[in-house]
């Protein structure tokens, strides 16, 4: 198996997390992925996912999309989420300062900072008028 493509058009509500979850697990079990590598990559999609379905069309609703691209050489997850809604780049905020103490940290951040931290790459860009924020992750053990 050397590439796997697929797309999920979702309502970008947080109900929908579990059908976008399995969406994605399918594909990385179908590869055979490593169980942290999985893991990690589940963390970051549901910290994204429930951003875009708290804040991308708040108040309202709207629909994301997810792509992904699984690779077995090299073996890699690409993961790429779209949506219409206002435009924000969760990559513009600084990190947060984790060797404060949480009572002394800002709100807000730590999901980004630890998707970063998780994916070998994160990326974003506003184009034809959507967020665009790709994952990049190796699937090799460790």
């Amino acid at each position: 198996m050397e590439l796997i493509k697929k797309e999920l058009d979702v309502e970008a509500n947080v109900n929908k997390l579990r059908t976008v979850i399995s969406f994605i697990d399918k594909q990385l079990e179908a590869v055979s992925c490593p169980m942290r590598a999985q893991f990690q990559i589940e963390l970051s999609v549901e910290e994204i996912f429930v951003n875009i379905a708290s804040y991308a069309y708040s108040p309202g609703t709207g629909m994301a999309q997810i792509k992904t691209i699984i690779s077995a050489d090299p073996p890699e997850a690409e993961i790429t989420f779209i949506d219409r809604g206002m435009r924000y780049d969760p990559l513009a905020k600084d990190d947060p300062d984790v060797t404060l103490p949480a009572s002394q940290r800002k709100v807000g951040g730590l999901g980004i900072f630890l998707t970063k931290k998780n994916m070998d790459s994160v990326s974003y860009e506003y184009r034809d008028e959507c967020n665009i924020l790709v994952l990049k992750k190796q699937l090799v053990r460790q």
